[in-house]
């Protein structure tokens, strides 16, 4: 079943317009949502991140979409569907003219999925994807439905042979893995590139952030990171509301540690 508007139809029954905008140009958002033991997870951080999304791109906010309408259409798709584990959440603006929208208020879509959950890989291997770049800025920063940077990057990536990509930005600065947020641990120091470069306000990595400021033994510092510092560093995890952290152990020549990698998980899984 898919929750489209508030109502649950059959997937055979809906239909994607040609005039859907976010088709045509990619003009909508989306929140992905981890879905535990028939729970949605971290639910007011998603909420609060597609209401800002949805003003930087300037789409109506309905009077009754609020917080408790988002958590009713979430259980609602939950309950429609056995053994959920994930929710796609994707709101666009409606139909209606070219570059310039003759409408600016907004329908939306729910999609239930009954996948595995994630499984931390023990060998995990990345490599820079340099043949686009992410630009800095705020659009970088939501998750918007035009993901064909992404799309290319994983094919690439998929094609030699590597578990995951990083993602650079104009000024070749490490911004992001292809689906995930970044931090890299130097000592007792973990470092993690700020929103100015173009990285997804991660939920994951807004949560990690604040169990890490508080606490003693680690200190955790948003700066820009060069490419160079990649093989300098102790440890480096990946981090997405999916698939919680999982530690990059592989990166060219270099072999990385995981201890400090598992010790944040094993905290963050606290909040689940």
């Amino acid at each position: 079943m898919i929750n489209f508007n508030g109502s649950l139809i059959d997937d055979d029954n809906i239909k994607y317009l040609a005039e859907n905008r976010a088709f045509k140009y990619g003009d909508g958002v989306f929140e992905t949502i981890k879905v535990h033991n028939g729970k949605p997870c971290f639910v007011e951080d998603h909420y609060f991140r597609l209401m800002s999304s949805l003003r930087i791109l300037r789409m109506e906010i309905p009077m009754y979409f609020t917080y408790e309408y988002f958590s009713e259409q979430l259980i609602k798709t939950i309950e429609s569907k056995d053994k959920v584990t994930r929710i796609r959440f994707a709101v666009y603006r409606k139909n209606g003219g070219l570059y310039l929208p003759t409408d600016n208020n907004i329908d939306y879509i729910v999609e239930a999925f009954s996948v595995g959950q994630y499984i931390t890989k023990e060998r995990y291997e990345v490599e820079l994807y340099t043949d686009n770049y992410i630009n800095s800025g705020i659009l970088s920063t939501i998750k918007s439905t035009n993901r064909i940077l992404n799309i290319v990057a994983n094919i690439y990536i998929e094609e030699n042979g590597y578990d995951n990509g990083l993602l650079v930005n104009e000024n070749k600065n490490i911004v992001e893995a292809i689906n995930s947020n970044i931090f890299i641990v130097k000592g007792t120091s973990i470092i993690t590139p700020p929103v100015s470069d173009g990285c997804i306000k991660g939920i994951a990595r807004k949560n990690i952030i604040n169990l890490l400021t508080k606490d003693a033994k680690y200190s955790i510092e948003e700066r820009s990171i060069s490419p160079f510092e990649l093989k300098k560093a102790d440890e480096i995890f990946l981090t997405n509301t999916i698939m919680g952290i999982q530690p990059i152990t592989n990166y060219r020549k270099k072999e990385y540690k995981t201890e400090v990698s598992m010790e944040v998980s094993r905290k963050y899984n606290i909040f689940l």
